[in-house]
């Protein structure tokens, strides 16, 4: 089948396509579509000119590559596959899957004339020998599930009804979610069950084996609770409390190590908070947001959209996919949903609501926190509302029409 080529990730990564200095790591949660994004990258290098003898393609998950668990076998795999003369392409899918990956990879790397590119599914990956062997010697590139631009995009690649009304697309994307393999699903109950296999696979390769999990049941509901809970702003101490509440006792150090699984693997992005008067973080209260919405979905069987968490989550991970490191700001006792710095340090600041055209109230709310910031970067107010006003320098902005243009903060 033709892949969709995710040109905002691809080009991102093109100026490193012949780099042998750098190694090329994909990273992602299960599924979201990194191993597709490498072969897009092999198909461009070939249409450049390179001949397929080298161009090295290995998935350490397929049938003929699972018995490859140690270093030495690996380097022997690639030299048997690497024999064309001159300049080689390596790309290796699931690369974890291998014990001491990181020092075959250094050697290739340093003897040059070799472009690596590899994948993982979790921060695994970027943690432990990877980090201290080749500090410098890699560039991370992030992939999420797709946005709501690259979702109906996809969609009319693969020739996909899409809605003419926009808010109804919106609402069916907030359902499905972005997994790219539910694109092709023609039924809700069938988008479902392939998002919640993803959850159990995520489970299986991501937690179970580099996490100790002695109480699964326990885990269980943690990973419920803050799922059900995401985009609420939540302390280790007040989430001891709340799963108390629901006869479920955890410790701290339990707890603490539930959510950094969760997060290693990719499901759940934390988000921290900012003081923005003393320029410093808030420790201990932080935000949780979702890899991808149908991970709520799929373990809920209520399909009503509570806009508010929704689009928060939704603008989170358009703001990550699009490179910006992204904090919630707080301003005394107001709060900014996002703040935004992208890779220049430049800053931008948005709030984000449902709707506030049908209330004085819900405007003045949404448009205080902006208009107590002191400083001239741009402030956005991000809604679903048609009729849209400017107040005070501030931008009110369709979400829906801004994601679908692939516009910038």
């Amino acid at each position: 089948m033709k892949l969709y080529r995710r040109e905002n990730y691809l080009k991102k990564i093109r100026a490193f396509y012949h780099a042998d200095d750098i190694i090329k790591v994909i990273t992602g949660v299960r599924r979201c579509g990194k191993s597709s994004l490498m072969e897009t990258i092999a198909d461009e290098i070939r249409e450049s000119g390179i001949q397929n003898e080298n161009i090295l393609y290995i998935d350490l998950d397929l049938r003929g590559y699972r018995s490859i668990k140690t270093a030495d076998q690996l380097e022997n795999l690639i030299l048997q596959m690497g024999t064309a003369v001159g300049w080689k392409y390596l790309f290796i899918d699931e690369i974890q899957n291998v014990f001491g990956f990181e020092e075959v990879l250094n050697g290739f790397r340093s003897e040059g004339g070799w472009s690596i590119f590899i994948t993982g599914s979790n921060s695994y990956l970027l943690s432990g020998e990877l980090v201290t062997k080749l500090t410098g010697r890699y560039l991370e590139f992030e992939l999420f599930p797709l946005t709501f631009e690259e979702y109906e995009k996809m969609k009319a690649f693969y020739n996909k009804n899409i809605d003419p009304l926009p808010a109804n697309e919106m609402n069916r994307y907030i359902l499905e979610g972005g997994f790219p393999r539910t694109i092709q699903l023609e039924h809700m109950a069938d988008k479902r069950t392939y998002v919640q296999g993803v959850v159990r696979e995520i489970f299986e390769k991501d937690i179970r084996h580099r996490v100790k999990i002695r109480e699964k049941e326990t885990f269980e509901a943690v990973k419920t609770y803050i799922i059900n809970n995401f985009g609420a702003t939540v302390s280790i101490n007040s989430l001891c409390s709340a799963l108390r509440k629901n006869g479920l006792s955890v410790s701290r150090a339990t707890l603490t190590r539930y959510l950094k699984a969760l997060t290693d693997a990719k499901i759940l992005y934390e988000c921290s908070r900012f003081d923005m008067k003393s320029k410093r973080s808030l420790s201990g209260e932080k935000k949780y947001y979702l890899a991808d919405l149908s991970f709520y979905f799929a373990q809920n069987t209520d399909n009503r959209i509570h806009y508010g968490p929704v689009l928060e989550n939704i603008v989170y991970t358009y703001a990550r996919a699009q490179d910006y490191s992204v904090s919630v700001g707080r301003i005394g006792k107001l709060e900014c949903d996002f703040i935004l710095r992208d890779n220049e340090m430049q800053y931008s600041y948005v709030q984000v609501a449902y709707m506030i055209a049908l209330s004085q109230e819900t405007e003045d709310r949404e448009y205080r926190a902006l208009e107590a910031i002191k400083d001239n970067y741009p402030k956005y107010v991000a809604t679903t509302d048609s009729l849209l006003q400017r107040r005070n320098g501030i931008k009110n902005i369709n979400l829906i029409d801004f994601m679908k243009n692939g516009q910038k903060f």
